[in-house]
């Protein structure tokens, strides 16, 4: 059941199916950075409560609450991406995040419809998060699958952390465009409902992907090969686990969510981390974040490449044991500077999102070349999604761990240390993968279905 070392694809081709996928990830994560940077604003209108740490816990509880659902969206997805194609389900998965997101713009606020207005908020962020689950199916493995082995690093980063910096730069500059527009209290009333209506764009990017994007010749190859060889059994996602592959299992999500909880306690926490807790000015929070997440796509891009020529487990420690000192010390450099003095937060700010991101770069073409392509999206996206979801729920973790706003950054350092100590933990006891990916891959990754 192997596939051809070729792609196989023009290069036409390639070019559409890499930026399809670096553009669904971009746009999945806008719709999830656009709940980061109004966290305060919702607080307040469908949250409230008499203190702020509390309002804020809150906030990220709906966001948790989407994290929670997305490994069984990862699973649904996964499966429809393995058995009917990559492109597909990025289609189905990129259309609902669009539409669930636009619909939270519509949500009354708790004033207007008291009780209701946090539930129909957190009905609509489960909703989403099951679409979410399956961006990381499609996009990803589409992505990886289009390329020669040569490139997997690269685009790996280039998705992955790349996608995700670009997306937070979108949502930067949304806000600083929509605060500009709406100053003051009209945002309060109207900004933050077009910040979630501006989700509707990745459902818009969906019908592009289902008129100009091919299927991945690796899950081509592989369907091809499995309708040649008559009936046989097809892999579950039991699969997963079974025939003492558990620990495999285990440690693929271990590893995860240690690379995951770096990212949710940097650049998934820096918005409340300048406006709540440093002080920063709104006007310039937009334009720190948006730079920050430029620095971003160059340390994905950069540290993809780099897992390619030195390998993915080697990066990775790498990177780990940089961000077990960098992380907290520029945690501190943030938060103990005069917010006044923008540029020294947008350079700390910046550095710190640049660390945390490359460290996770090289995860997903890891996640990829533990599975062969009959069962990579779900066990990509199931690993992945589990992974982060541990890591989506630090955030809260912080807030609730913390008396006051003047607790976060001490608590916010110890959960970033305990993250980084466990990433490094995995990575060395986790194998190479670099070249395992179809015919190149060792027999002792291959669930024993496909085997067969």
């Amino acid at each position: 059941m192997s596939a051809p070392p070729s792609t196989g694809l023009s290069r036409k081709a390639t070019f559409y199916a890499t930026f399809a996928s670096v553009a669904g990830w971009a746009f999945d994560l806008f719709d999830l950075f656009v709940l980061l940077f109004v966290a305060g604003t919702i607080g307040d209108l469908i949250f409230p409560s008499h203190s702020p740490t509390l309002s804020l816990a809150a906030v990220y509880a709906s966001f948790a609450v989407s994290v929670l659902l997305r490994p069984a969206g990862a699973a649904v997805f996964g499966g429809i991406a393995d058995r009917h194609g990559r492109r597909k389900t990025m289609v189905i998965v990129l259309a609902g995040v669009g539409v669930f997101t636009a619909a939270m713009g519509a949500v009354p606020t708790y004033a207007a419809a008291g009780l209701w207005a946090p539930l129909m908020f957190l009905v609509l962020r489960l909703l989403q998060g099951i679409f979410v689950g399956g961006v990381v199916a499609a996009t990803h493995t589409l992505g990886t699958e289009s390329v020669g082995p040569r490139w997997r690093g690269l685009i790996s980063g280039l998705i992955g952390g790349g996608g995700a910096g670009l997306g937070a730069a979108l949502a930067s500059g949304l806000f600083i465009a929509v605060s500009a527009a709406f100053p003051g209290d009209r945002f309060d009333v109207w900004g933050w409902r077009i910040m979630f209506f501006a989700g509707l764009v990745s459902a818009v990017l969906s019908y592009f992907v289902l008129r100009g994007v091919e299927e991945s010749p690796l899950w081509k190859a592989q369907a091809e090969a499995r309708k040649q060889a008559g009936p046989q059994p097809k892999p579950r996602m039991s699969d997963l686990v079974r025939g003492g592959r558990g620990g495999l299992f285990a440690l693929n999500i271990l590893l995860v969510a240690g690379a995951g909880s770096q990212y949710y306690l940097t650049s998934g926490y820096l918005p409340t981390l300048l406006d709540q807790v440093t002080g920063v000015h709104k006007s310039s929070q937009g334009v720190i974040l948006l730079v920050s997440s430029l620095g971003v796509v160059v340390a994905c891009v950069a540290a993809g490449e780099l897992s390619e020529r030195i390998g993915r487990r080697r990066s990775m420690l790498l990177m780990g044991g940089i961000n077990l000192f960098a992380l907290p010390l520029l945690i501190w450099l943030v938060t103990s500077t005069d917010p006044a003095k923008t540029g020294q937060i947008m350079l700390y700010s910046t550095a710190l999102a640049f660390f945390a991101n490359a460290a996770y770069a090289p995860v997903l073409v890891f996640l990829n070349e533990r599975y062969p392509t009959a069962l990579r999206a779900r066990g990509t996206a199931v690993c992945w999604n589990t992974g982060f979801m541990v890591g989506g729920l630090m955030p809260t973790f912080v807030n609730l761990a913390s008396p006051g706003l003047a607790d976060v950054p001490g608590r916010l350092t110890g959960f970033l240390i305990a993250a980084v100590a466990v990433f490094l933990i995995a990575n060395a006891i986790s194998p190479e993968t670099r070249g395992a990916m179809d015919d190149e891959q060792p027999s002792h990754l291959m669930p024993e279905a496909v085997k067969a």
